[in-house]
């Protein structure tokens, strides 16, 4: 008997069929899981490539190994004519939804691949790739009802335009999501291992994560802010990738010096300062200067207002300028480096450093401001310089001691 006539007899013997449907049935899913999908997990974990055990441990070579007992379920329903239509429809659904669930794993696991690189900038797809899931999801919903109601999908889709409005409503976040999503990583507004300032949602911390409908950020504290994609296109924040990218960070802070304690200085304290290395040449420059002076107007010579005048603070300032410009942590060219003196306040003068260090560390950033800030601290008696306090109950108890 050959392989032809023996269908057409199990056409005819439905018990017979059954038992070889089932036989086959399960010797393709023992030869599927045990041997195929068992060879794949095998090779996945045996090979140097990292890619590979991504894509298998999203996809579950296990999960598609049922496929193979659905197919022949598929091809031996014509042996069961009662059945046949109850059976195709019932393998297929269960192939298609498989296969569905399979191909967004796969989704996944290339985002999984996207991010693993060792290149990765930080600019998420996880949007486009929750797209295509949603568009298969919306493929295989639309062919299990076409298979349920035995209608064509082209008329289902026809069908849709009608309650187009309920499903924009329904589905209104996520199609703001689907915009925003879009726009963000289009533009380049925000990706992951960003540091962001988001005031409205009180984040301030890294980018985590980038989603279709999340941004998750991990702020200072450790703690999470979950903020809706389509609420970033909203409000507004602060994103610190250029000072990252820059590979520089500005310090921009002020010792308030006590205004009384800001003079005209002699020769001689010019010729005392002139020891401190920084200002040497500087200091015998403003000597050279001031003793030319005195000699050319002789008795016409009056200190402190006649000729080439230097206060205390100019010096401090010319001190803290050589040196900043001596730290090798410190950008001296090509971003802005400034000293100045701000406003008069009723807390004293602002004497304002406006520079940048170079780095973006926030550690090794605010070890570095702090050396500075100590430095010139210490530094401001020697130029006869007091720097700006309150006073302190301390403070009103030595002066009525010396009352």
């Amino acid at each position: 008997m050959n392989l032809v006539r023996f269908f057409e007899e199990l056409s005819t013997h439905p018990s017979t069929a059954l038992a070889v449907v089932v036989a086959l049935s399960a010797a393709a899913y023992l030869l599927a899981r045990y041997g195929l999908a068992h060879w794949i997990l095998r090779l996945a974990h045996r090979t140097v490539n990292q890619a590979d055990d991504i894509i298998v441990s999203h996809v579950h070579p296990y999960r598609l190994a049922w496929l193979a007992p659905l197919a022949v379920v598929y091809a031996s329903a014509r042996f069961f004519p009662d059945q046949q239509q109850v059976m195709a429809k019932a393998a297929l659904f269960l192939i298609l939804w498989i296969s569905a669930i399979s191909l967004i794993a796969l989704l996944s696991a290339i985002n999984a691949l996207y991010e693993s690189r060792s290149d990765y900038s930080g600019v998420s797809i996880a949007g486009y790739l929750d797209m295509g899931k949603i568009s298969v999801l919306a493929v295989a919903l639309v062919l299990s009802i076409s298979m349920i109601t035995g209608k064509s999908p082209t008329a289902l889709l026809a069908g849709l335009g009608a309650v187009a409005a309920v499903l924009m409503l329904i589905f209104q976040s996520t199609i703001l999501a689907l915009v925003a999503s879009v726009q963000i990583s289009a533009n380049g507004l925000m990706k992951e291992g960003d540091f962001v300032e988001v005031p409205s949602y009180d984040a301030v911390g890294v980018v985590d994560n980038i989603n279709l409908h999340t941004i998750r950020v991990r702020n200072s504290d450790m703690t999470y802010s979950t903020i809706p994609t389509h609420k970033m296109l909203d409000v507004s924040f602060r994103n610190w990738r250029g000072m990252t990218e820059s590979g520089a960070r500005r310090i921009q802070r002020a010792i308030l010096l006590d205004q009384l304690s800001i003079g005209f200085c002699s020769i001689e304290t010019l010729r005392r300062l002139q020891k401190v290395d920084l200002i040497a040449e500087w200091a015998a420059d403003k000597i050279a200067q001031l003793a030319a002076y005195a000699e050319t107007h002789g008795d016409a010579y009056d200190l402190p207002l006649d000729g080439p005048q230097v206060t205390n603070l100019e010096v401090f300032r010319t001190y803290t300028v050589a040196y900043l410009r001596s730290r090798l942590d410190i950008h001296a060219e090509g971003l802005p480096f400034l000293v100045r003196t701000l406003a008069p306040t009723p807390s004293g003068l602002p004497l304002e450093l406006y520079v940048f260090a170079k780095t973006t560390e926030w550690v090794t950033y605010e070890e570095i401001q702090a050396q500075i800030f100590e430095h010139l601290l210490a530094a401001a008696p020697t130029f006869d310089l007091r720097v700006f306090q309150e006073p302190s109950g301390l403070d009103f108890q030595r002066w009525q001691g010396r009352a």
